[in-house]
């Protein structure tokens, strides 16, 4: 953790925005001291008071970012009996929320110090099994993860990835073809299951051991401001795919059955097709987010990723073309206007 606090060089009246929030919620005179930032505009800082008291500040800042989502949602996922960081303090209008201080104990962080990276994966596995038996879509509803937006979210990769290795954007055609493929692909998938609470960014980073709680509430959940309505597969997918780091061979498939028996409901062919539709589509998407966080966003950290996301994408093709002529076109689409030897590690400037 990084102990910078809150930059001089800031606007004074985000610092004043601040100072007022934290002397309203009862932490006046204790410096933040950045704890992580991410590939949005949020930033979060810890706060330790004179007794060791400790609480987290999120700094999500107009118009860019909307607290109101993440104070919704959590509210919802405590209410089922998830641990997450309850909000204790917020000012919506300024973008600002004091959150519970669930600690350091990241997934990433104790995979990096050695623990038993099986055990780890199956507590998050077994909490998406228990999410995606209850009816966990808020009661006021979410957005659908419908069609359209898998296809623009998809739509990435062609806007920001290749024209930053091609030169040059897909012609007209070919991206109404590009289109065609997707929908072809997505509808059968989204058409198939009921949609459920998709958390959307289900990964190691973004989960936590959370000491003295035992089964679901073990499990931490940190970034979960963007869930939609839509296909369970996702979530399960995204973690067991993951654009950061590689698993264990054979975890994967071992989990995935682990996920398929707690969930004998679920039609298991069915569940298959969709990982593996749903993880293309996210692997482009992803592609294409590096990319843009590179080019538009000054993030270039995220360009060191791209080869594995590549990899993902390319076996997620291979493993449903057979059986899905949409998938097989996609990987033929791609072939024809993203050659293999194209696929580099495009610039980080513009």
């Amino acid at each position: 953790m990084s102990a910078i606090e809150i930059s001089a060089t800031e606007t004074p009246p985000r610092q004043t925005l601040i100072a007022r929030f934290l002397e309203s919620a009862g932490w006046a005179g204790v410096a933040p001291r950045l704890l992580a930032d991410d590939a949005s505009f949020r930033r979060y800082f810890r706060l330790v008071g004179a007794d060791g008291a400790r609480a987290v500040l999120m700094d999500a800042p107009p118009p860019m970012e909307d607290v109101r989502p993440f104070a919704r949602l959590a509210a919802h996922l405590d209410s089922l009996g998830f641990t997450v960081p309850r909000v204790r303090a917020a000012d919506e209008t300024a973008g600002l929320l004091l959150l519970d201080d669930l600690g350091d104990a990241t997934f990433t962080r104790q995979l990096a110090a050695g623990a038993d990276e099986a055990a780890l994966y199956e507590s998050a596995i077994d909490l998406l099994a228990h999410l995606h038996r209850l009816d966990a879509v808020p009661a006021d509803g979410l957005p659908a993860y419908d069609l359209a937006r898998h296809q623009a979210e998809a739509d990435l990769l062609i806007d920001w990835y290749l024209p930053a290795v091609m030169g040059a954007r897909p012609t007209p055609a070919a991206r109404a073809a590009w289109h065609a493929l997707w929908a072809e692909a997505l509808a059968p998938v989204l058409a198939d299951h009921p949609p459920t609470l998709v958390l959307r960014d289900f990964h190691v980073d973004n989960l936590m051991v959370v000491a003295g709680r035992q089964g679901i509430a073990a499990c931490g959940l940190l970034d979960f401001q963007d869930a939609l309505a839509g296909h369970p597969a996702y979530d399960v997918m995204s973690l067991l795919e993951d654009a950061r780091r590689d698993l264990a061979p054979g975890l994967p498939g071992a989990l995935l059955e682990r996920y398929l028996k707690a969930r004998p409901e679920a039609d298991a062919a069915a569940f298959r097709r969709a990982f593996t539709v749903l993880a293309a589509q996210r692997h482009a998407k992803v592609i294409g987010i590096f990319t843009r966080l590179a080019r538009r966003d000054g993030k270039p950290g995220y360009l060191a990723h791209i080869p594995r996301v590549w990899r993902l994408l390319s076996a997620a093709l291979a493993r449903g073309a057979e059986a899905d002529p949409a998938l097989a076109g996609l990987a033929a689409w791609l072939d024809r206007h993203l050659p293999a030897a194209r696929r580099t590690l495009p610039h980080a400037g513009q």
